[in-house]
């Protein structure tokens, strides 16, 4: 239940989605959505609600900030996320609001008094474990099929499976192209939720199921490629600063080549951040798969950008002493004697210019090497 304030008193006001999801499932409640029903938006101003939506009528609560939307319905007018007309009027009904929705655990509305309304058996669904489409409109909006992978990676240790004939819907989308016309940003947006969930290997799993990973992600696609990304992304460092996201998919891509971490960081516009832990952790990991040399070692603090960053190298080291516990200590101590070279005394030695870099190149090896050998 929810208590009625004065900016909305009067209103039909109805918690929708996945707070009343997440609250049936006994999951933590992060984020409100609201729905009313049978006002305009002259109404919602007058009330102070901010306007905020672009493309259909939501609003910002003047006090909380939770964004309340005014009921609709949406037709299919276009390619991708957007390409829908959304009509908004008093005369939506809340079943109509709900019939737009995806899943039916996502239909399911709650008066402030605790009434559910569920015309689609989300309830019944919650407890059969089941993510099942509301209806045939699912396969309109192509960017269900990574939302329904994405809850599996979030409910899948629950007990949650896919219903036999949503997934034959998201193969239908997969087959009609319709993935293709995707915004990059929306996949990466989903991907990277999914990425931090608790079984992020349904989603890709899921997405292969239905014949969508090759869409977004043909390089992860032949299924022994798939099953080595999904064994190394397991490999998480413990109690990282970094996003536990971005490092699953710095393992997950690891099992990779250059060219095709590159064309796959291309077409999702992967944020630069992500991109270069995906770079640096290909690196490390492509370190531990020989025996450690004063080289090799100085060519992976040099690629970190170590001397600049040593932040980059430290994470690496966080990385290693997962994958592969004996050689944290000799890497630890080469990067500790790599960093006692001074520049100063180089310069003080007379050395300039590229000269001075040379120099320093080679102080920093014999001091690798001298580590190593410790």
């Amino acid at each position: 239940m929810f208590q009625v304030d004065a900016k909305t008193q009067g209103l039909a006001v109805y918690r929708v989605g996945g707070a009343v999801r997440d609250e049936l499932l006994g999951w933590p409640v992060v984020d409100n959505d609201w729905v009313v029903v049978g006002a305009t938006p002259a109404i919602m101003r007058q009330r102070g609600f901010k306007p905020v939506g672009r493309d259909f009528p939501v609003f910002l609560h003047p006090d909380t900030a939770e964004e309340y939307a005014l009921a609709r319905t949406e037709r299919k007018s276009g390619h991708g996320y957007s390409g829908f007309e959304v009509h908004a009027s008093p005369d939506v009904t809340l079943e109509d609001d709900l019939s737009r929705r995806d899943l039916t655990i996502n239909a399911i509305a709650q008066r402030f008094d605790g009434v559910l309304t569920d015309p689609f058996n989300g309830q019944q669904d919650i407890q059969r474990r089941v993510l099942r489409h509301v209806s045939a409109a699912f396969s309109e909006d192509p960017l269900r099929v990574l939302r329904t992978a994405r809850f599996l990676a979030r409910y899948a240790h629950l007990g949650f499976t896919i219903a036999p004939e949503t997934l034959a819907l998201m193969r239908e989308v997969s087959r009609s192209g319709e993935l293709s016309h995707l915004a990059a940003e929306r996949v990466w947006v989903e991907t990277e939720k999914a990425l931090g969930e608790p079984n992020p290997d349904s989603y890709f799993t899921a997405l292969a199921t239905c014949n969508a990973l090759v869409v977004w992600w043909p390089e992860l696609a032949e299924k022994s490629v798939l099953n080595s990304a999904l064994k190394a992304m397991a490999a998480t460092p413990a109690n990282s600063e970094l996003p536990l996201a971005h490092w699953r998919y710095g393992l997950l891509v690891s099992v990779l080549d250059d060219d095709q971490r590159h064309a796959l960081a291309a077409r999702l516009k992967l944020p630069n951040a992500v991109a270069q832990l995906a770079r640096h952790t290909a690196l490390s990991k492509g370190l531990l798969g020989e025996p450690l040399s004063a080289e090799r070692v100085l060519h992976w603090l040099e690629r970190l950008d170590g001397w600049r960053k040593p932040a980059q190298v430290e994470n690496q080291l966080q990385l290693i002493r997962g994958l592969s516990a004996d050689n944290v200590a000799p890497l630890v101590s080469a990067w500790k004697a790599a960093q006692e070279v001074s520049p100063q005394a180089l310069l003080a030695k007379g050395y300039r210019g590229a000269a001075l870099g040379d120099a320093l190149r080679e102080h920093r090896q014999m001091a690798v090497a001298g580590a190593l050998l410790r």
